[in-house]
């Protein structure tokens, strides 16, 4: 049996950007529906940083004051190793203007269930768990809805018809390869291994510090209870990684951080280290009649920067900017279609700015990496830049905590 749906926007993933979204459309006074597949949100390694721009965002909806009250940790600044043992302050968040002047680390789940705990408050507002997207609904050339199932078991599909269906379901997006849509891929030198180690007293507790050791790269994360940490190697890496042993891969953690080498004992098995297989692409053509694609979906960014989630969350503010007025002004057919190109107009410099930035960073920090070229240092020009002239760690901060083009919440949708 086959239930038959209605609602003026279809959501489709219930991550920031489709969350986010939801809520400013249905503060629009907007029918919006948003479609989870999973049933929670609780899952591991989902990129957690909250930048600037969306703590602001959240001030901006009302919202500040219970972000702040979730548990968090923040990242004050981004150092980097410097061979005589000694770390350089390349990023100083202090120089931007508080409160925005942090980046913020908050397990994603608490966020996203804030998100829809305020969204729920709004009447157009809903949203559904464990049902997942397997196609669009298309009629005279055009995406009409979407066909649903229950992701886990048997049960009824849907069929979720809308005058405009929004693809938020990431990287692997289900919908934009329904509708034909096809990314371009950018070469990526590596594959990303997440795990935890536990935190300890003295620990430190707000900064950002890589560490490389011959071709080795390590990034760690403080969060209030434990240190997120990603290790790089070159792309498909996996089976030869895993191949090595768990004695293997902690000596290597061991040996890019010697004071995480009396607790790495605590991955317990290689089924504690999660790979990511990273990749970066973007489409030429982000929307078709009633589609179109945001975040990941429209453009996959790679980790270096850790800059995805917040590109994501402003793609949505600008979708609902754009598209709260013309659904209101009762848009439909070829006027719907350009207020869809609108968006990508809007949203394309800042994604292809950020990827062309991670492009650079491949290149001169784990190319070089991977082929032993940072044992006497990382790359120089940035280096001098960061030491002699100082407002260029401004410079460098403001660019991970707000990006380039950041979006504020339109009027209508702030308390």
């Amino acid at each position: 049996m086959v239930t038959v749906s209605r609602t003026t926007v279809a959501v489709v993933g219930g991550g920031p950007a489709g969350v986010v979204l939801g809520l400013l459309l249905a503060r629009a006074g907007i029918a919006v529906r948003v479609v989870e597949k999973h049933d929670d949100f609780n899952r591991d390694f989902r990129g957690d940083t909250v930048h600037a721009s969306t703590i602001r965002l959240l001030d901006e909806l009302g919202l500040g004051d219970r972000f702040a009250a979730l548990p968090q940790s923040r990242l004050d600044d981004f150092s980097l190793p410097m061979p005589d043992g000694s770390r350089l302050l390349l990023g100083d968040f202090s120089r931007l203007r508080p409160p925005y002047d942090h980046v913020a680390m908050v397990p994603q789940w608490d966020l996203l269930d804030l998100l829809v705990t305020a969204a729920r408050q709004e009447p157009s507002f809903d949203i559904s768990m464990g049902l997942a997207a397997t196609g669009t609904i298309v009629e005279n050339g055009v995406v009409t809805g979407v066909h649903l199932r229950p992701y886990r078991g048997d049960g009824e599909t849907e069929e979720l018809r809308a005058d405009v269906v929004i693809a938020c379901d990431g990287r692997d997006s289900v919908l934009r390869t329904a509708a034909g849509l096809r990314p371009r891929s950018f070469p990526v030198p590596f594959d990303t291994w997440w795990f935890r180690l536990p935190r300890e007293p003295g620990d430190a507790t707000t900064a950002l510090v890589p560490a490389f050791s011959g071709t080795d790269v390590l990034l760690s994360f403080p969060r209030p209870d434990y240190h997120q940490v990603a290790y790089f190697a070159p792309k498909g890496s996996d089976a030869a990684l895993r191949a090595e042993g768990l004695g293997a891969f902690r000596a290597r953690v061991a040996r890019l951080r010697p004071d995480f080498a009396g607790r790495v004992d605590t991955i317990a098995s290689m089924d504690d280290v999660h790979v990511l297989d990273v990749r970066m692409d973007r489409l030429p053509r982000w929307w078709r009649s009633g589609l179109l694609c945001i975040g990941d979906a429209a453009h996959a960014m790679s980790p270096a920067g850790g800059v995805g989630i917040n590109l994501a969350v402003q793609d949505a503010v600008a979708t609902a900017s754009v598209l709260a007025p013309a659904l209101q002004r009762g848009l439909r057919g070829a006027a719907l279609d350009r207020t869809l190109a609108r968006v990508q107009r809007r949203r394309t410099p800042p994604a292809v700015a950020i990827q062309t930035a991670q492009a650079v960073l491949h290149r001169v920090v784990f190319e070089r990496a991977f082929a032993g070229g940072l044992q006497s240092g990382p790359p120089k020009l940035p280096v001098l830049l960061a030491r002699w002239v100082p407002p260029v760690r401004g410079l460098y901060a403001r660019g991970i905590a707000f990006g380039p083009l950041p979006e504020h919440a339109p009027a209508w949708a702030r308390r």
